[in-house]
């Protein structure tokens, strides 16, 4: 069973898909979106066709103090058209810290600020789903 992982950010959509096994998570690249949240439901309609995706895990960027926030409140809706429009269950996984880690782990692998800034929301989503995964396999 495949999972995809997704970061969704202001402009970019941080893309992450599992092995077939559902164990490992890679980074898949991202998506510019420009708010365009129709046509970003389209594009990501297109990967789970072709990599027949069983399961969507959205990072839900709650505030450090667990409260909600806007953007948080703008992860439920895109959860809530996702799941209209695709017909398979989208899970949201708390996201605190996910870009700041991805950014400490391409710092301390010597990437430069320009090449950071390209990958940086892919990784993001990738750490959120290995997350949802490494969860998953405990239960």
């Amino acid at each position: 069973m495949r999972y995809l992982g997704l970061d969704l950010g202001t402009r970019t959509l941080g893309v992450a898909i599992s092995d077939q096994t559902g164990f490992i998570a890679s980074s898949h690249g991202i998506i510019r979106h420009n708010e365009e949240y129709e046509r970003l439901i389209l594009e990501v309609e297109k990967l789970v066709c072709s990599y027949q995706i069983a399961e969507i895990v959205l990072g839900y960027p709650k505030n450090m103090n667990n409260s909600i926030g806007e953007k948080a409140v703008l992860s439920e809706r895109f959860k809530q058209m996702l799941e209209e429009k695709l017909n398979i269950p989208v899970h949201l996984m708390d996201e605190r810290l996910t870009t700041k880690q991805a950014q400490d782990m391409l710092i301390s692998n010597h990437t430069s600020r320009k090449k950071r800034k390209k990958v940086i929301d892919s990784l993001a989503a990738t750490i959120i789903l290995q997350s949802y995964l490494d969860q998953k396999e405990k239960v």
